[in-house]
């Protein structure tokens, strides 16, 4: 072969002269997946088994003359066929193996007559959906067809995104791309590998450049993300990982004079980690800079030099300037509810009583996905369970990808493939799995928690009951601004006109003739107590419940969006508003308001990212209620007030990336506590009291 001149554009994937012809430097390629295209393997295949292609006639007649030409049936479900039949009946058997099929089959008169002259040629399923959807100019077609797809490895660079070429050049044994698949600790001690390796010569050419690679590197440590590989994809990151990277990108410029701002960069940050990022912000302030963060942490706001604190409460009851001065000021002052957990005034108690585990549990076995070194993991049902560890120790990966998937698949059959693991036991023990993640709960206008919540339903029927309705004739229909009738059409009941901007953003003003009421003149006249539709939805929820507490239907869910904190919240507030951790609590209320059987497990992945101290003892005392009534809690954090007051803590590490995946300490919070090896361990210590509380019990 003929190897062009290398440049720098030779080992970037982003440039055609660099990036692997096969996928076009992606690393993957997007094909049919089997375990999709098939929506039902106990069915035959063109009786509800196929998804895509079922009703297409050509396919049918294709698969029918194959069926024919080797002997199967296609009354038979796809589950009943050999392993050999079922990948025919997938990938076709293309020309060089045309022999082989022959001997299999036998060279009956019927077989050959159905291939034809010169032998008939089956693509398979999956090749010919691929046709189909590489020659429509559909684009709803086209999107409809991507759901039966899935990301599969390249076979031609195997997920490196190069071409051969540039991945044959190799530095102290690196190629570009073996170099970029290191985690950020290992790619360190490669750099000065590499520096150590080269002659004079060769370091006055390349010494500059690795001194760069290697300094840059060490900023990235400073903010604790030695686990990530630079390789990593910027889409897998957490939105705390992408703020900690631009952190390190901002250290490294060494500019001054800059206003920094930071809205909670603690995000996802073990304790052990925290102190490693504020010492960076502190680096950044002593270069000349201004730092500004928006916090909750307590760690951080003991090492700020100026805190600002806001409130006194929630939505209405807030935005007053209550404290500001040094942190030791805030604690003084008795009128601020952050100030009164500095000074220790109020806290979130350690339980007198922990659950211990009744005998029931969900066991993982061989959890090997990522990083995950081969684990076997027992969740105790009917407790609060905390998963924790250092960045990147591999708790994501055993509760959402392994856990809630493969849950998922075998109670709701889902399509979703679970992370590597050898077997899941226990499932039948639970009726249901619910992942309450930070997901927006809409993502129009139009969503808004008392829809979501399913609050607004009785509301509108309570004011379709009243004299003023049944006089008009209106039903509830009248009071949603979904649908033609009461709404106002003007702006069809989103209270805002859209103007098209042609090459700039859309721009949204209050509609002109409802005046932001998203109702007409005659449904607005209909009054509950002197409130119309419109003004309920304005109402913060506290405020709704205090007007509607006589209606069980409406109390209830209203009573359960005060409990979890989200009193100040209004009823028709746009879900595009709501940050993560309000609609993570909305989706929590929903669940609480719902009937119990008792026997869910509920999944929460950093509940209280956002959460003032106030707020995280709220949402405690809501998840202490759930265990309470017999489901069990499964929770991904690290906070240390959530963590001292589990029942049983499973701490992944000792580190992230490849030092982590095992499994360092479980049990209830005191044993981690002694646990010396635990990271987790030795910062519960710190909180935890002297005198040993949390004694075991079976009580609720």
């Amino acid at each position: 072969i003929s190897v062009p001149q290398l440049e720098p554009r030779s080992f970037s994937f982003n440039s055609p002269y660099g990036a692997c012809p096969a996928c076009n430097g992606l690393g993957s390629k997007y094909d049919f997946d089997p375990a999709r295209v098939l929506v039902d393997w106990t069915k035959p295949l063109f009786d509800g088994g196929l998804g895509p292609g079922s009703s297409s006639a050509m396919l049918k007649r294709t698969v029918e003359l194959a069926a024919y030409a080797h002997g199967f049936s296609l009354d038979t479900p796809f589950e009943k066929f050999s392993q050999r039949i079922q990948n025919l009946i997938l990938y076709g058997y293309p020309p060089s193996n045309e022999r082989s099929a022959d001997a299999s089959t036998g060279s009956s008169a019927a077989s050959k007559k159905a291939r034809g002259e010169k032998g008939f040629r089956f693509p398979g399923i999956l090749k010919f959906l691929q046709r189909n959807f590489e020659e429509s100019n559909s684009d709803s077609y086209r999107e409809w067809m991507t759901q039966y797809m899935s990301a599969t490895l390249c076979t031609v660079c195997h997920g490196k995104r190069l071409r051969p070429e540039s991945l044959a050049v190799k530095n102290a044994g690196y190629s570009i791309a073996d170099f970029t698949a290191l985690s950020l600790s290992a790619a360190r001690p490669a750099v000065d590998k590499i520096l150590a390796q080269l002659t004079q010569r060769q370091r006055d050419v390349a010494g500059r450049p690795l001194e760069e690679v290697g300094e840059r590197l060490d900023f990235l440590l400073a903010v604790g993300l030695n686990y990530l590989s630079l390789d990593r994809s910027a889409a897998t990151l957490s939105g705390g990982e992408a703020q900690r990277i631009r952190l390190a990108t901002q250290i490294g410029s060494r500019l001054r004079g800059v206003l920094y701002v930071l809205d909670e960069p603690s995000i996802g940050l073990h304790a052990r980690d925290n102190d490693r990022l504020l010492g960076s912000l502190e680096q950044l302030r002593n270069l000349g800079n201004t730092v500004l963060v928006v916090e909750h942490d307590e760690d951080t706001i003991r090492r700020a030099d100026f805190v600002v604190d806001l409130g006194p409460g929630a939505g209405d009851a807030g935005g007053y300037l209550v404290a500001q001065g040094k942190p030791e000021l805030i604690a003084a002052t008795a009128e601020s509810l952050t100030g009164r957990y500095l000074s220790g005034a109020a806290r979130i108690a350690v339980p007198e009583h922990r659950r211990s585990p009744n005998g029931k549990a969900i066991q993982i076995l061989g959890a090997h996905a990522n990083n995950l070194k081969d684990v076997d993991v027992t969740l105790p049902l009917g407790l609060l369970t905390v998963v924790t560890g250092v960045s990147g120790s591999g708790k994501s990966t055993l509760v959402n990808d392994i856990l809630y998937r493969a849950l998922a698949q075998k109670l709701y059959r889902s399509q979703e493939a679970p992370g590597a693991h050898r077997e899941l036991l226990g499932a039948e023990q639970i009726d249901k799995v619910i992942e309450i993640d930070q997901a927006p709960i809409g993502r129009t206008p139009r969503s808004n928690p008392a829809t979501y919540t399913g609050v607004f339903a009785p509301i509108r029927e309570l004011f379709a009951m009243l004299p003023e309705s049944r006089q008009r004739g209106y039903r509830p229909g009248r009071f949603s601004f979904n649908v033609k009738g009461g709404r106002c059409e003007a702006c069809q009941g989103d209270g805002l006109r859209r103007i098209e901007m042609n090459f700039l953003p859309d721009v949204y003003v209050m509609c002109e003739v409802c005046r932001g009421r998203r109702y007409n003149s005659e449904t607005l006249a209909v009054r509950f107590k002197g409130h119309s539709i419109s003004e309920v939805l304005n109402l913060p929820a506290s405020d709704a419940l205090k007007l509607l507490e006589n209606i069980p239907q409406i109390q209830q869910k209203l009573a359960t969006l005060v409990e979890v904190g989200l009193g100040y919240v209004q009823l028709g507030q746009s879900a595009t508003t709501l940050s993560g951790g309000e609609a993570q609590r909305i989706k929590l209320a929903r669940e609480l308001s719902k009937r119990q059987t008792g026997r869910t497990l509920y999944i929460l992945d950093e509940p209280t990212t956002g959460l003032h101290f106030d707020d995280v003892r709220k949402l405690l005392d809501v998840l202490q209620r759930l265990v309470s009534l017999g489901n069990t809690v499964l929770i991904i954090e690290h906070h240390l007030d959530v963590i001292k007051q589990a029942d049983w803590i499973i701490d992944l590490g000792p580190e992230g990336g490849e030092g982590g995946g095992r499994i360092v300490a479980q049990g209830p919070p005191e044993l981690v506590a002694r646990t010396k090896k635990s990271y987790t361990g030795q910062a519960l210590a710190r909180v935890m009291p002297t005198n040993g509380g949390g004694h075991l019990t079976n009580g609720k």
